[in-house]
């Protein structure tokens, strides 16, 4: 093992506040990098030493076992640390915006929490889709982070009147979309600014609590309110996943994707670098270097 992702979710479930508890003892991590290091008989697609990259469970270790049709291929350009941190956000971003939301080359996106690993990723794939990226986010230092990202303009909803803002940013485009991972207080205001006809995409609740929408602003915006669920959908259907990582290989080799930065932390600083996750204190996507020494070793 050489670099794991970390999200949001594994905060949670290491607190024990996610829908989903394993029982005691588990190993966190689902994002992995690493070297092969020893393969079984039946693998035809992979040698000793190959970088490769996917999604696994209990990663946060030293060496795990990993189906064979379970890893990728770490493409040349990526570092481990990016790959770690590629396939599950990436996958979740165009699942989102092209599989649920449908969007059109020339549209516009909003796109919340955009600091955010997941925010970062729907960014990158929202560009490499031609659409017109508007990130929000909770500061001025996050919100400039995201533009650095890749979106097109930046407006922070610390600001009571950043609606106004977002207006003034559209102009005489519509807002076709928003992309939330973030949900709580936001959420209402952000569906309130869609356009007539646009798709709101729920992809998590990293702001706090679930937010209860009145669905009389679904009739009257003439909207759709869409579930971004990658993951079930992904167990639901085994192909989904293979099929998302291929279209966005095409979309890496193309130049067509590319993928935003990855804050990096040793091992060693896992428990302040969960802690600053939860907090909302990493930009972009949390890795896991996991080459140096182990807690308390």
């Amino acid at each position: 093992m050489e670099a794991v992702g970390v999200g949001y979710v594994d905060g949670l479930l290491i607190q024990g506040k996610y829908q989903i508890k394993p029982p005691l003892p588990f190993i966190p991590g689902n994002e992995f990098a690493g070297v092969v290091s020893a393969v079984g008989g039946g693998v035809v697609s992979l040698i000793l030493g190959e970088r490769v990259f996917g999604l696994s469970s209990g990663v946060f270790a030293e060496e795990i076992v990993v189906p064979e049709k379970a890893c990728y291929r770490v493409p040349e350009i990526f570092s481990s640390a990016q790959a770690a941190g590629f396939l599950l956000n990436y996958a979740t971003a165009l699942y989102g915006l092209d599989d649920c939301g449908h969007l059109q080359p020339g549209e516009t996106v909003l796109v919340l929490g955009a600091s955010g690993g997941v925010g970062s990723a729907a960014i990158a794939v929202a560009r490499s889709m031609g659409l017109n990226v508007i990130a929000a986010a909770s500061t001025v230092q996050k919100v400039e982070a995201a533009k650095a990202f890749g979106a097109h303009h930046g407006i922070c909803y610390a600001d009571k009147s950043w609606r106004d803002a977002l207006k003034n940013v559209l102009g005489d485009r519509s807002l076709d979309a928003v992309f939330d991972p973030v949900g709580g207080d936001v959420a209402e205001p952000a569906l309130r600014s869609l356009s007539p006809g646009g798709r709101f995409l729920v992809v998590g609740f990293a702001g706090g609590p679930v937010p209860q929408i009145a669905l009389n602003l679904v009739l009257l915006k003439r909207c759709s309110i869409v579930g971004v669920d990658w993951g079930g959908a992904s167990r639901a259907d085994a192909s989904l996943t293979p099929a998302l990582a291929k279209r966005l290989f095409e979309k890496l080799q193309s130049g067509r994707l590319t993928p935003s930065p990855v804050t990096l932390r040793v091992l060693a600083g896992v428990r302040t670098a969960l802690s600053e996750q939860l907090a909302g204190r990493i930009m972009g996507k949390l890795i896991i270097d996991m080459r140096g020494d182990w807690p308390g070793s």
